[in-house]
């Protein structure tokens, strides 16, 4: 049985410490990379396609050693060598921001519309290559005793409204991934979701920027969500949230509501 600990851990430090970002060259990902980076953190710029961007990202972040890794969901000995490659150059990981996604927008009337391989695509992306990231960088993150992973879900896991049904269910999965994996990880790494609704990116193929507006003139708050907004979320949640695990926090101007 581990010890235990006491409360009150205070704020985790993230000097010195590594970051893993899957999906980290572009959104999301990159403003995380940035907000991580400012506190100190070395940060693996994971990437699938966007090498270019994954390199001038580590150029242009603040301090030194940042590491484009190339970190592809759909594939399960990419990841592994990634984990491989982290260790090799690092020598640790502590915290692991899955941020890597896909979607498609598909009608969800139209159920004809959503093929079988888009959706499969849409669950190994999103729901597979997260599982298999932490399946392989859960060695690194537990020799630290002290280790965070964050997954980026959605709005849509819980209100079934999103660009795809596909979507909406892979996002779903998602989260109640992190119950379990929360359960058998612990004491030594935590899982946090960040559940943002529409995010001014363009992550969604053809939604313009006039549909994320109307989301965002629905909400209580009535803010468009930018992708620094959900990246401050996700260091609350590194830094602050000490005793939190198995759980999704909502970033989502209200709209649930």
């Amino acid at each position: 049985m581990s010890e235990l600990k006491n409360g009150a851990l205070g704020p985790y430090d993230l000097q010195g410490r590594v970051a893993v970002i899957t999906g980290g060259s572009s959104g999301i990902g990159a403003a995380t990379a940035r907000r991580l980076a400012e506190l100190g953190a070395r940060i693996a710029i994971g990437y699938n396609s966007g090498r270019e961007r994954a390199e001038a990202l580590a150029a242009s972040l603040p301090g030194s050693g940042h590491l484009p890794l190339y970190l592809p969901m759909a594939d399960t000995a990419a990841i592994r060598a990634a984990a491989v490659e982290v260790e090799a150059r690092f020598g640790r990981a502590d915290v692991l921001v899955n941020s890597a996604g896909t979607t498609r927008a598909v009608p969800h009337a139209d159920l004809e519309a959503l093929d079988d391989e888009t959706f499969d695509r849409i669950l190994i992306t999103n729901v597979r290559g997260p599982y298999s990231t932490i399946r392989a960088f859960a060695p690194l993150l537990r020799r630290g005793g002290d280790a965070v992973v964050v997954n980026i879900s959605s709005l849509a896991a819980m209100n079934g409204l999103g660009s795809s049904i596909a979507y909406c269910a892979s996002k779903a999965a998602l989260d109640t991934m992190g119950l379990s994996l929360a359960r058998v990880l612990a004491p030594e790494i935590r899982i946090i979701g960040i559940s943002p609704a529409a995010v001014d990116t363009g992550f969604v193929p053809g939604r313009s920027r006039d549909a994320v507006l109307k989301q965002a003139a629905l909400t209580p708050l009535k803010i468009v969500c930018q992708p620094d907004d959900v990246a401050l979320a996700v260091v609350a949640a590194v830094t602050h949230l000490r005793l939190t695990t198995g759980t999704s926090l909502l970033v989502d101007c209200g709209r649930h509501l």
